[in-house]
């Protein structure tokens, strides 16, 4: 008869265990990783329908102050626009546009169109 070997596993069945506790380290490692990022996903959903919900809370209150401010407020006329001979306040401005212009900061183009929008033409 053949005589067993009591005692200290074989190459094989320390190859085994070996193989059996890195793959349970790996299948649980694995799960857990699954989890959080499961985990952290549904927070960032969770953060991101909180958002949205205050949002619309913002936009519906910006709604009706702006329903209630026309509701109360009556339509005004546009200001009159400033007489063209206003004296020194129109050449100040006029100088001040040279000043520009000859800086190089306006074009012609832009200096001819804000001279007319000054006098009014």
């Amino acid at each position: 008869m053949m005589m067993r070997r009591m005692g200290r596993p074989g190459l094989i069945g320390l190859a085994a265990r070996t193989a059996v506790v890195a793959g349970t380290a790996t299948a649980v490692s694995g799960g857990m990783q699954r989890r959080s990022a499961e985990k952290q996903q549904g927070q960032a959903e969770q953060q991101q329908y909180e958002a949205q919900q205050q949002q619309a809370q913002i936009d519906a209150a910006a709604a009706a102050a702006v329903a209630a401010q026309t509701a109360a407020a009556p339509v005004a006329a546009p200001a009159p626009a400033a007489p063209a001979d206003s004296g020194s306040d129109v050449i100040g401005e006029l100088q001040k546009l040279a000043g520009l212009h000859s800086q190089g900061i306006l074009s012609d183009a832009e200096f001819s169109a804000a001279k007319a929008k000054l006098l009014g033409i």
